[in-house]
């Protein structure tokens, strides 16, 4: 059986007394006056980083609804839902990620969501159908299951004709109906096809895979996202479990202090945190102890390159 976040979290008791001392310490001490590395807005808030094309920041670390929101849209199955979204925010975390193929989770985001809570939150989601019409149709419908007027950013689904619904896209940008356009894909194998059309079009963001344990988007992909002067966001950064699996009962190494990390699944974020294109990994979160956790990973110093170097060969040789 795979892992759960539940045995990793719980895995955090295999740690040596010393370094949960020291965690705790260096928790305990966040609100106290420190010079922040490069990168990072400060110990007590989350660090922050730009949308080249207009300048602004956003938390590192931001909310994917695939799967985990895929619930019937009933208040006692969305209760503990909007309690993972209301801490994420209370946190300071703004990003949530969706899309219409997401089953329900773009409905359940509008049950969510709606008032003061909605101008807190940096709303994307996504267009996956072919042809002008189709995805126009598709778009208004989100905004409808959404219940926004607005929504933040919106991305072409898995390179799914992207001809098309760009030119849709930005004429919803110039009707200030959505702010920012881009285009998302899952897997190595559309790498070729994203890079072709990232050096095509001028996009503010792209969405793409990278983990610790899958970093061919950090060959060609993330250095051109720099280039071109486009926002990332990654997805599936724990590798679907994948990492989860690998590093079951096993203690963090004592040097991941170094770099203010205190749970495996802060050591698998600040990794793809440590790349300077990364502007926001989405990791699922579904209940609130999963929010505060993932949120952590935003908060302090990030592994530089050579850290990042030793991570890699940690989890390679697992």
């Amino acid at each position: 059986m795979l892992p759960t976040r539940r045995t990793i979290l719980a895995g955090a008791a295999l740690l040596p007394a010393a370094l949960q001392s020291r965690a705790q310490e260096a928790r305990a001490q966040e609100a106290g006056p420190r010079t922040p590395p490069a990168g990072a807005a400060s110990e007590a808030g989350l660090i922050r980083r730009p949308i080249p094309s207009s300048g602004e920041t956003l938390p590192a670390i931001g909310i994917g609804t695939s799967r985990r929101y895929e619930v019937e849209p009933v208040p006692d199955k969305v209760a503990p839902l909007r309690e993972a979204v209301e801490r994420f925010v209370a946190l300071g975390g703004t990003v949530i990620d969706t899309a219409p193929s997401y089953g329900t989770a773009e409905d359940v985001l509008g049950m969510i969501l709606p008032g003061a809570l909605r101008d807190k939150v940096f709303l994307a989601s996504k267009v996956s159908e072919s042809g002008r019409e189709a995805g126009a149709a598709q778009i208004e419908r989100s905004f409808e299951r959404l219940r926004t007027p607005v929504i933040d950013l919106i991305a072409v689904h898995n390179l799914i004709d992207p001809g098309n619904n760009l030119a849709t896209l930005r004429e919803l940008k110039a009707k200030t109906r959505i702010r920012y356009v881009g285009v998302t894909v899952w897997r190595d194998g559309q790498f070729s096809d994203l890079e072709a059309l990232m050096r095509r079009e001028a996009l503010d963001a792209v969405q793409v895979n990278y983990a610790i344990d899958n970093r061919a988007a950090a060959e060609r992909i993330l250095p051109l996202a720099q280039e071109r002067g486009m926002a990332v966001m990654v997805n599936v950064p724990f590798g679907r479990d994948r990492l989860f699996k690998a590093v079951q009962g096993r203690a963090l190494p004592p040097w991941a202090e170094e770099f203010d990390c205190a749970s495996w699944p802060q050591f698998f974020l600040k990794y793809v945190l440590g790349h300077p294109a990364v502007t926001c990994p989405i990791p699922g979160m579904a209940k609130a102890a999963y929010v505060e956790d993932n949120l952590g990973a935003a908060r302090g110093r990030l592994p530089d390159a050579a850290t990042r170097a030793k991570m890699e060969a940690l989890i390679d040789a697992l």
